[in-house]
């Protein structure tokens, strides 16, 4: 029983959970390397998702015999071009939009709350518990909206303390782009023999899943983008600006994304008038039949080769765990761990033939 394989899975699964348990009682000693590892943490995956972002263009530029100092300089150039651009005309059009959003946040709310009131009124079918249940649900978000735009200075304040943080994205920012044919190479010089061979099939897959689902899924949110500030500009939707910039960063998570994106549209619709909603539903069943069936399909493929309700579970599991930032992570994630159990299981299955024919030889 000891040489079966279900049997060491589960005592490593044990021992894992003991050493979880472990850390988490002693988690005070540990505040000091969390500290440092989040302060790092954070710079090297944004960096790691700028490589990705730039690096079909770094590939161009070189196939035109531009040397990699060129490339690189070039790549900066344009990355300064568009903070400079977000900052000087991007930025104050939304500052703006969520000043006008904060002075109007009461009575966004109230309206909301009175036009649900009146839909559930006309529902008499419904319990009256179900009834002070939702109504308890719909006052609970509405103060949290309202705390969240009051407290928007707070905000502000953590988000400008965290640009302190991002000082160190240009820096490994410049050596990704500089050394990233080298990464392998010098962690495979490690080893010898399969576990080499292991290690390099490893780490291509990683770099092929990651480089395949950050290029794909900014691709789509891009164009999605584009098509829905046209839309919604064109019906004349309050807010268009702040709409977009928020359906641009919740369509980075499939499938829920969309709906994610949709629901403050349609908020602000109602609101707005009954045709503008009507305007903002046939627009957003436009731009996501078009990503759906035509820009997802083109654009992505199928790389991750993820199954649609494992990607839901997932992102639920993430939104229960971490919130909204580990949702935006959660996928990728997820397809990191499968290549790697992927790999493994491989690795493995190897190891196993191979003794089986040593053993018949």
């Amino acid at each position: 029983m000891l040489n079966k394989v279900w049997f060491r899975t589960g005592i490593m699964l044990i021992i894992l959970f003991v050493l979880i348990k472990l850390i988490m009682e002693v988690h005070v000693i540990f505040n000091p390397i969390i500290i440092i590892v989040k302060s790092v943490l954070l710079p090297f995956i944004l960096s790691g998702f700028l490589f990705y972002v730039f690096l079909p263009l770094q590939k161009l530029l070189e196939k035109y015999r531009v040397p990699r100092w060129g490339s690189i300089t070039i790549i900066f150039v344009i990355l300064i071009g568009i903070i400079t651009a977000a900052v000087t005309v991007v930025a104050p059009l939304i500052m703006n939009q969520i000043n006008n959003l904060i002075k109007q946040a009461p009575q966004l709310q109230q309206e909301t709350q009175t036009m649900i009131k009146y839909a559930l009124d006309q529902m008499d079918k419904l319990p009256n518990d179900v009834t002070d249940r939702v109504n308890k649900v719909v006052k609970s978000f509405g103060d949290n909206v309202t705390n969240v735009l009051t407290n928007s200075i707070s905000i502000v304040s953590q988000i400008i303390s965290t640009l302190f943080l991002l000082i160190m994205v240009p820096f490994f920012l410049i050596y990704m782009l500089k050394d990233h044919e080298k990464f392998i190479p010098s962690i495979a010089k490690l080893f010898n023999g399969d576990r080499k061979v292991f290690v390099v099939n490893l780490l291509k897959d990683l770099n092929h899943t990651l480089q395949s689902y950050i290029q794909g899924q900014v691709t789509v949110s891009f164009i999605l983008g584009v098509i829905l500030y046209i839309g919604y500009s064109i019906i004349g939707l309050d807010y268009t600006l702040l709409l977009v910039l928020f359906a641009g960063v919740a369509n980075m998570i499939p499938f829920l994304g969309p709906w994610m994106s949709f629901a403050p549209a349609a908020i602000i619709g109602i609101i707005q008038s009954p045709t503008a909603f009507i305007w903002v539903c046939v627009v957003t069943l436009v731009a996501q039949q078009l990503e759906g069936n035509v820009i997802t399909p083109n654009v992505m493929g199928k790389s991750l080769s993820i199954h649609p309700l494992t990607i839901i579970v997932v992102i639920l599991a993430a939104g229960n765990l971490g919130g909204f930032v580990l949702i935006l992570v959660a996928v990728p994630l997820y397809a990191v761990i499968k290549t790697i159990v992927r790999n493994v299981f491989k690795y493995r299955q190897s190891i196993m033939m191979k003794a089986q024919s040593d053993v018949k030889d």
